[in-house]
């Protein structure tokens, strides 16, 4: 009788252990999921700002066509790419390019003294800055989901439920490069 007990209680707790493993690995997906969504957020706001910010620079700089034409192909860019890697690198091309805008109202300061241009850029550099701290929560819960998907003995669980790793947000290296702008 008590062999059989002892295995009924050695399977128990297998199955509450298993069942333990797999709703953390469920957690730690969501969480993923959920800090992708608060990019979403960010970036829709973004995007919403940047045909404002657009038209006020073209009253001050209208033969900078290029460059306004440039964000507005990397915005519509962004806005159409799918999956993680695709996003990431259509927002490094959009940051890319809203550098090069900010760049030009060096160049033309009643552009830098605009009212308007000033509360767009402000507001907009306010979305950046929470871009970057979404994008950080984001990694930081794709490190601790990627982390208890590879280490044992949770990587049982993990390869038997099909849980797969998630890409990390990360820049390119053109974006790691200062803006080079000439006039």
């Amino acid at each position: 009788m008590t062999t059989i007990t002892i295995l009924w209680l050695v399977v128990a707790v297998l199955v509450l252990w298993f069942i333990a493993v797999f709703n953390g690995l469920v957690r730690g997906r969501n969480r993923v999921k959920e800090a992708w969504s608060d990019i979403d957020v960010q970036l829709k706001r973004r995007y919403d700002l940047i045909p404002n910010l657009v038209e006020t620079v073209k009253g001050y700089a209208a033969h900078e066509k290029d460059v306004l034409e440039k964000v507005i192909r990397a915005r519509a860019s962004a806005m159409s790419a799918t999956g993680h890697e695709a996003k990431g690198q259509a927002e490094n091309m959009l940051t890319g390019a809203l550098k090069s805008l900010f760049a030009l109202s060096e160049a033309y300061p009643t552009l830098k003294a605009n009212e308007n241009f000033a509360k767009l850029q402000d507001e907009l550099s306010d979305t950046e800055n929470k871009i970057q701290a979404s994008r950080r929560f984001y990694n930081t819960n794709v490190m601790d989901y990627n982390t208890k998907i590879e280490v044992s003995p949770s990587n049982i669980v993990a390869g038997m439920m099909n849980f797969k790793k998630e890409e990390f947000f990360q820049m390119n290296e053109a974006e790691r490069e200062p803006i080079k702008v000439s006039f």
